[in-house]
């Protein structure tokens, strides 16, 4: 296991870079403690598996270093960096059994018979693949075959660090959950340094302590789950965590406060920097009430998920989404309404202020 530090990271496809968008990952800064569940989340494009392989020494990056446990490994490769990797489509030998598959990284090690099958049976019993170790690996499903390429990577315990690149893409969505909630369990038992790259929200949140949200190749925000949904440090967060995501809504700032359709808002902040090209105010759908007075709104749609209902509003700035639950009545033309000033946020050029 290791802590892993990156300091002052980008990486550039190009030979040549003139702009921000010539970059693939930009100032990259990161301090993983040692035995950490952390998941690198955003959408394609975004530079998540860009960073995993700099991390595992796939790729070499055009500035900054890598550290495990303060050593520098920058122009390490990856079997020196003791790495195990899982990728988005199965990585196993068909012709082999599901037994043999799971041994070959510690036969490769040199490893005796007698630990070797204590490992395999270990992890075999984890990941509920026992009844099929003699089983050739071409009989199985796509989640079979993707629990052994999850096996061979937690088989070793000489790794520093364990990563998986989108491990549940080619799965059934009603395994994706079952998988999910082993592989936190298997963190939590072997306490191994695991980083897990996913464009699912929901994948990052139930899995990770630490999330990292990236966008357009930088990091805009480190946090708990619940710091990532209470608290978007950046209005990519905001929209990205959340169905429905955050309303990020244009306002202006006066003396210091957020003006909103004419009214000031509530807020936690006295806002002292304004020379902003534009400022939003942000508010998740949890966090809105219907009011005797307030902000005036249209109900434009009414939609029932089954224990809640989301609320389409329409104010002279936009759409504004309420999220309420199932049994509460819904007015059926105007309505007013406010928000909850702890969750209220104000943004100057997509960063929130404070």
């Amino acid at each position: 296991m290791a802590k892993i530090t990156l300091k002052d990271l980008s990486h550039s496809y190009l030979t040549k870079q003139s702009n921000d968008a010539d970059w693939a990952l930009r100032g990259v800064d990161i301090d993983w403690k040692d035995g950490g569940a952390y998941a690198l989340l955003g959408p394609s494009g975004c530079g998540k598996t860009t960073l995993l392989n700099i991390i595992s020494g796939l790729l070499k990056p055009t500035k900054g270093e890598i550290l495990f446990d303060d050593k520098d490994v920058t122009a390490l490769n990856p079997v020196e960096r003791d790495i195990a990797q899982i990728f988005q489509f199965p990585v196993i030998y068909d012709t082999m059994t599901v037994y043999d598959n799971l041994a070959f990284p510690l036969k490769n090690r040199g490893l005796s018979k007698t630990e070797i099958d204590s490992k395999v049976k270990e992890i075999g019993e984890m990941l509920e693949l026992t009844s099929t170790l003699n089983n050739k690996a071409a009989g199985l499903t796509a989640d079979g075959k993707q629990k052994i390429s999850l096996g061979r990577g937690l088989v070793r315990s000489d790794v520093n660090v364990i990563m998986f690149d989108e491990p549940l893409t080619v799965i059934d969505p009603h395994l994706k959950w079952v998988l999910r909630s082993k592989l936190k369990e298997l963190h939590q038992k072997i306490n191994r340094t695991m980083i897990y790259v996913t464009h699912d929200q929901i994948e990052a949140l139930t899995f990770a302590d630490q999330v990292v949200v990236m966008h357009e190749g930088q990091i805009v925000q480190t946090g708990t789950p619940v710091e990532l949904f209470e608290k978007p440090k950046h209005t990519f967060v905001g929209h990205f965590i959340g169905s429905p995501g955050m309303n990020i809504l244009p306002c202006e700032i006066e003396n210091g406060l957020i003006n909103f359709e004419g009214k000031i808002l509530p807020n936690n902040t006295i806002i002292k920097k304004t020379n902003f090209s534009k400022t939003q105010v942000g508010i998740r759908p949890e966090f809105i009430n219907f009011s005797n007075e307030g902000i005036e709104v249209k109900i434009k749609r009414v939609s029932n998920t089954g224990r809640h209902k989301v609320i389409d509003t329409e104010c002279n700035s936009g759409i504004i989404k309420i999220l309420t639950n199932a049994s509460v009545e819904i007015p059926s033309d105007s309505v007013h309404i406010t928000f909850d000033q702890k969750y209220t946020y104000v943004y100057g050029d997509d960063w929130i202020i404070e």
